[in-house]
C-alpha cells in the first residue's frame, strides 16, 4: 500500500508537535488550556491543526489509492503532505511567527487534499 508508506513520516512530526504542547505545559504549569499563555497556545494550536487535518488528507489519499491512483501521484502527494505539514509546524512554532511558511503549508496541505479527492472521485467513477 503506497499510501501507508508516507504514515510514518507524518506520525513522527505529529509525536514533535505533540512533544511541544508537552513541554510548554510543563513549563507554564498548565494541565489544561492555555492559561494566557501565548507560546502554549500557539503550540496547542500548531498540534491542533495537524489532528484536523492530516486524518482527512490520508483517507482522501488511501481512497484516492482504492480507486487506482498512480503509485507515483500518491508518492508525489504524500511527500507534498509531509513537507507541507512540517512546513506549517516550523512557521507556527516560530517566534515571531513565520507566516511564509504557515501559507506553504496550508497551500501544500489543500492541495494535496484536492487532487487526492478529485483521483478518489475519478477512481469511483471508473470503478462503478
Amino acid at each position: 500500500m503506497t499510501v501507508a508508506f508516507w504514515t510514518l513520516p507524518l506520525l513522527l512530526i505529529f509525536l514533535w508537535l505533540s512533544f511541544r504542547v508537552i513541554r510548554h505545559r510543563r513549563s507554564a504549569r498548565v494541565a489544561l488550556g492555555s492559561g494566557g499563555n501565548a507560546r502554549l497556545e500557539r503550540a496547542i494550536r500548531a498540534h491542533a491543526n495537524f489532528a484536523e487535518y492530516v486524518p482527512f488528507s490520508v483517507l482522501l489519499l488511501v481512497l484516492a489509492e482504492l480507486g487506482g491512483a498512480w503509485p507515483l501521484l500518491l508518492h508525489g502527494l504524500g511527500a507534498l503532505l509531509v513537507v507541507a505539514r512540517l512546513s506549517h509546524g516550523i512557521g507556527i512554532a516560530k517566534d515571531p511567527e513565520d507566516f511564509r511558511f504557515r501559507v506553504l503549508g496550508m497551500m501544500g496541505t489543500f492541495s494535496v487534499m484536492g487532487i487526492a479527492a478529485v483521483a478518489a472521485f475519478v477512481g469511483a467513477v471508473i470503478r462503478n
